[in-house]
């Protein structure tokens, strides 16, 4: 542990600094803060009392890391009293104190002479002195955030005057990461760690960015700094809510424990213990976290606000708006508190109270960009129309909102009735489906900013997804994705949110499989591959999955894999057993209990149960593969016949490649995605014309591929030329959820039902292309009259033709049409 602190004290200026009567080394106060930040804070507390008056400032630091708050106003009051070396950190060490012991306008106060006095004459100020302007600008900053930049200077002053004082970059990444820079933060991290590889407050902070990145490594990256400084309370209290997110609340409550051990008086470590304990139903322990919160802070207003944080990362939307209340309550200034419940309520369906609340936050941090994305997103908003039909209410942009009523509604209510007859339960209020064509619009209706990697999202009866158009043709079934979403809404409603995040993905992508075939993820190569070099987390640690992957593909196979196991617990254990697990966790129950109740298994047996089940369903297929060096590196007798296929392939080699393709698929027959054996063996069969042999390997691609637009075109084209109108129907069909704004595609679809007399999808494909917006209006809007007149609607069609004779008086073809609707008559060609 000293090894640190000597490094530390080389690293610093090897020179006496006069501060006034005062002669102090600099090196003292390093060395004592080197000790500190490499956990021995005792020792650091006994070195800085045996620098008697020199060292008052220093010891009110040491003193507030360990929690001993009287003690260090004392030490910071002696400081200023004695005008001691670095008075001016006591200062702000002081103001901070106040700050956190709810005496703001004090603070306040304290922060706006020590900046006064840093204006007037801030540039003969010490590198340290700087950063302590720095704070007082955070300070102020809390009450108006114009103060950030001027924070930011200061520390940047600091680190130019000082490079070797890393506490300047350290709390300039922070600032700018509460900001939501987390690109420049993470350039002030890595300067440090750069010069300091084992900086525990700098690995702190760069865990904080990968946490707010999304990025898996953050927990890893946790453990590093808590490894630099065992007695770094926020990395305890970072480490037990990344616990709680991930559902291991044991870990998060012993996480608490060791903070507290270290500074009793962190009120978000109480908050933290708080979460957890109110999470698993600990209510003693809770009433303790908040008793212990009141007693340190009058109005503790960022205990609740962090309550309702934790609420929402566990999908509990509406106690997260609840949360958030009491916070405002407490603090009607707070930013933190106004935006946690404005973000909620809107997540809630409250749209007018949520943009108010955001509203006034913006309007004591303009800026916050999280909140000015969402208000912007809800100005843009204003022009959707809402669409409320049966129990669902859709919210989409002008341009797709009569193609997704079209299609989306009548789909949705059908998930509806499968879903509330398997789950038992069913909202009380209608759904809010919202759509958005560009998808940074979705990822700030999600999480506030742009670049969320997902498809769609659920808030419970708030829904929200990409359209079609946010997304490459043929990479996203928006059919699939809806169907995803509201399953959501029936797990987490009658589980009263309390059903584990894998245990709701895998059951979304189960009703997924359910709904429509080839739709949900599907075994890959990629995934096998994973399964078999234990790549992918056991069932008793498969939250891990979603919340902290290892690499980027862990995610998508942890829902597979969650789907996996939600359909062997169906299969082993029985259909009715998924509807009891939710209510078991709506009982409160953690999920061991829940297993033992509902299923008579422990965690260990059904991870055993599940690897069982595993080597049943693809034993074969592993088998007949071995994993690479990475993730994406798979070897084995089938990757090998693959590629002898592909080259024979590229050759011309028909024959060959036909019988290499025919090896791989023998050895696993049940990986059929785009591009594996099927998909090649039906593009051989077409070049030799066996339409035969393709049809039969295209239709094992598009039965296990919801995005294999190609498969399905060619299926199509031969269902077609077959005159197989009810197959060419079924496959236009599916098409239409990969790639709805193919006008051909709801041609075709329209001429195949009116063949087959099913008017009423005849006269939805005709909508659907003048929707979509057609090269010919005028005799798009005729077909369309045809199909209505077909269907028996005869009203309708008279207003179409009417409606086109107003615009193209001289249009002969609805004169024509108009007098056979008068007459009664049936015109050629029309069944």
């Amino acid at each position: 542990m000293m090894r640190r602190a000597y490094r530390t004290l080389l690293l610093a200026p090897a020179c006496a600094v006069l501060l006034g009567a005062w002669c102090v080394d600099d090196t003292d106060r390093r060395s004592i803060m080197a000790l500190a930040e490499s956990g021995e804070l005792e020792a650091a507390e006994r070195a800085a009392r045996e620098g008697g008056a020199a060292m008052l400032t220093t010891l009110g630091d040491v003193l507030t890391l360990r929690g001993k708050l009287a003690a260090a106003d004392s030490a910071y009051s002696s400081a200023l009293s004695a005008r001691a070396p670095l008075y001016r950190l006591a200062d702000v060490g002081q103001a901070e104190l106040q700050s956190r012991r709810g005496r703001s306008r004090e603070a306040l106060a304290r922060a706006e002479q020590l900046t006064r006095d840093y204006q007037s004459g801030g540039s003969a100020w010490s590198a340290e002195e700087h950063v302590a302007a720095g704070r007082a600008y955070v300070l102020l900053g809390m009450r108006d955030a114009r103060f950030a930049r001027q924070a930011l200077g200061a520390f940047d002053a600091a680190w130019a005057a000082d490079p070797t004082l890393y506490e300047a970059r350290t709390r300039a990444g922070e600032l700018l990461l509460d900001k939501y820079n987390a690109a420049d933060a993470t350039s002030s991290f890595t300067d440090v760690l750069n010069a300091d590889e084992d900086n525990a407050r700098a690995l702190l902070g760069m865990a904080s960015v990968q946490d707010f990145s999304g990025d898996g490594k953050a927990m890893a990256t946790v453990r590093q700094s808590l490894k630099a400084n065992p007695a770094l309370t926020a990395a305890h209290t970072m480490l037990a809510r990344l616990h709680l997110e991930a559902e291991a609340y044991d870990s998060a409550m012993l996480a608490t424990d060791r903070a507290l051990a270290v500074d009793s008086t962190d009120l978000e470590t109480w908050a933290a213990r708080a979460a957890v304990a109110w999470i698993t139903g600990d209510s003693t322990t809770f009433k303790q976290a908040e008793l212990a919160a009141r007693a340190l802070h009058p109005r503790p207003a960022n205990f609740y606000a962090i309550m309702a944080a934790s609420a929402v990362r566990h999908r509990r939307y509406d106690d997260g708006v609840r949360w958030a209340e009491q916070a405002v309550a407490l603090d009607s200034a707070s930013v933190r508190a106004l935006g946690v419940l404005g973000t909620n309520q809107l997540r809630t369906g409250d749209m007018a109270a949520g943009r108010a609340t955001l509203e006034r936050a913006f309007a004591i941090d303009p800026f916050n960009l999280w909140h000015k994305n969402t208000l912007d997103l809800l100005d843009q908003m204003d022009s959707f129309p809402v669409i409320e039909r049966g129990r669902f209410q859709l919210v989409v942009s002008p341009e797709d909102a009569e193609l997704m009523e079209l299609y989306l509604l009548p789909m949705l209510e059908e998930a509806h009735d499968s879903l509330a007859s398997r789950y038992a339960w069913q909202p009380d209020r209608r759904v809010r489906f919202e759509i958005f064509r560009e998808h940074a619009d979705f990822s700030v209706r999600s999480v506030g900013l742009a670049g969320l990697g997902a498809l769609g999202v659920s808030f419970g009866d708030v829904l929200a997804m990409d359209a079609p158009s946010a997304r490459e043709t043929g990479t996203f079934n928006w059919g699939s994705t809806a169907w995803h979403e509201l399953a959501h809404t029936f797990t987490l409603g009658s589980s009263l949110h309390r059903v584990p995040r894998w245990v709701s993905e895998g059951l979304s992508v189960l009703e997924e499989r359910r709904a429509r075939d080839g739709w949900g993820a599907q075994a890959s190569l990629e995934f096998l591959a994973a399964y078999k070099a234990d790549r992918l987390r056991p069932v008793s640690a498969l939250n891990d999955g979603f919340v902290r992957p290892r690499y980027p593909a862990e995610v998508q196979f942890s829902y597979y894999l969650a789907s996996l196991v939600c359909e062997m617990i169906e299969a082993e254990f029985g259909a009715s057993k998924l509807p009891e697990l939710m209510r078991a966790w709506r009982d409160g129950l953690e999920t061991p209990e829940v297993f033992e109740r509902v299923l008579g298994v422990t965690g260990d047996s059904l991870d055993a149960q599940f690897r069982a089940y595993m080597e049943t369903r693809f034993g074969s297929a592993l088998d007949v593969i071995e994993p690479g060096d990475g993730p994406g590196d798979v070897r084995g007798p089938y990757v090998e016949a693959m590629r002898e296929g592909l080259s024979h392939l590229e050759a011309d080699r028909a024959r060959q490649a036909t019988e290499s393709f025919e090896r791989a698929q023998a050895m696993m027959p049940g990986v059929n995605t785009t591009g594996g054996p099927a998909w090649q063996l039906a593009r051989l069969a077409l070049d030799r014309a066996d339409t035969t042999t393709a049809l039969a390997q295209l239709t094992l691609v598009t039965r296990a591929s919801e995005t294999a637009l190609a498969a399905n075109a060619l299926e199509a084209d031969i269902h077609e030329a077959q005159g197989n109108d009810s197959a060419l129907v079924k496959t236009l069909e599916r098409m239409i959820w990969m790639a709805p704004y193919e006008v051909s595609t709801h041609t075709r679809l329209a001429d195949a039902a009116q063949r087959l007399k099913m008017s009423a999808l005849a006269v939805r494909e005709r909508r659907a292309v003048l929707a979509i917006g057609p090269s010919d209006p005028l005799e798009a809007r005729y077909q369309l009259a045809l199909a209505l007149q077909n269907a028996g609607d005869i009203s309708a069609a008279r207003r179409e033709v009417l409606g086109m004779l107003e615009n193209a008086p001289g249009f002969e073809k609805a004169q024509t049409l108009l007098l056979q609707l008068r007459s009664g008559a049936t015109p050629p060609g029309v069944r």
